[in-house]
């Protein structure tokens, strides 16, 4: 997705956050796709969970707010779209809605919901993975008290709504779904590189609140404080990731 502060590059998303498409096999089971069903993939970035979907036998559409993004899923042969989660065009076209880390990215989560609602047929399933209620919070933590020594409130820069599980159960169930399951988990993730990368990856906001001069300080400054916490000599970069997984359904 593309959004305020925030670009997509697909060569640095698949040097630098591929392990988000391939940690996404859990909710592609909750999901179980099955032939011949038509879904969409809701934030389908680079189209590399989308493959499994096709894999499956399903029918998918992709929508991704970034053209890039969108570009490189279609090399790999799928029908992607560039259209924003809260601004889908479709009425009751999809067997199920799908989406991986893509939900906590969108400010407004009753447009997307509207739009989900709108899109899927009667009884159609609606499964996806966000980051949820602590998500990431040392590395929040770390990036917000480095900008405030440098007279920056972070608060009003961070791009991601974390919900915890009741919280978006109940927006769920106000927009007319019926909850099957969710839950709220940690996932410490291993990082492929250094937490620099990681920052430059998905921290875009924050890092563009200070002069590209002063970037570098920034990052180091920020790895320095988290080292003690999320390094580790064996396995390198752990991040503090938490996930928020819900199955739901528009009733029949």
């Amino acid at each position: 997705m593309t959004m305020a502060g925030q670009r997509w590059d697909p060569e640095s998303y698949a040097r630098n956050a591929r392990f988000v498409s391939d940690l996404g096999a859990g909710v592609v089971e909750l999901l179980a796709p099955r032939p011949g069903e038509r879904i969409l993939d809701l934030g389908c970035g680079d189209g590399a969970l989308t493959e499994k979907l096709v894999a499956a036998g399903a029918r998918v559409v992709g929508v991704d707010s970034s053209a890039e993004q969108v570009e490189a899923a279609r090399r790999r042969g799928i029908d992607a779209r560039v259209l924003r989660a809260e601004a889908l065009p479709f009425r009751g076209e999809f067997d199920a809605v799908f989406s991986n880390a893509t939900l906590h990215w969108i400010a407004d989560a009753d447009g997307v919901l509207d739009c989900v609602w709108r899109a899927l047929r009667g009884g159609g399933r609606f499964v996806a993975e966000m980051g949820g209620a602590g998500n990431v919070v040392a590395i929040r933590t770390a990036v917000g008290e480095a900008l405030q020594r440098r007279g920056v409130d972070a608060a009003g820069l961070e791009p991601w709504m974390f919900p915890t599980a009741e919280d978006y159960r109940a927006r769920l169930e106000r927009h007319g779904f019926t909850v099957r399951s969710i839950a709220l988990f940690p996932r410490p993730t291993v990082l492929p590189g250094d937490l620099a990368a990681w920052l430059e990856t998905f921290a875009q906001p924050f890092l563009g609140a200070v002069a590209p001069a002063e970037r570098a300080a920034l990052i180091a400054e920020t790895t320095a404080a988290l080292r003690p916490r999320l390094y580790d000599a064996d396995r390198g970069w752990v991040a503090d990731y938490v996930r928020l997984r819900f199955a739901a359904h528009r009733p029949a």
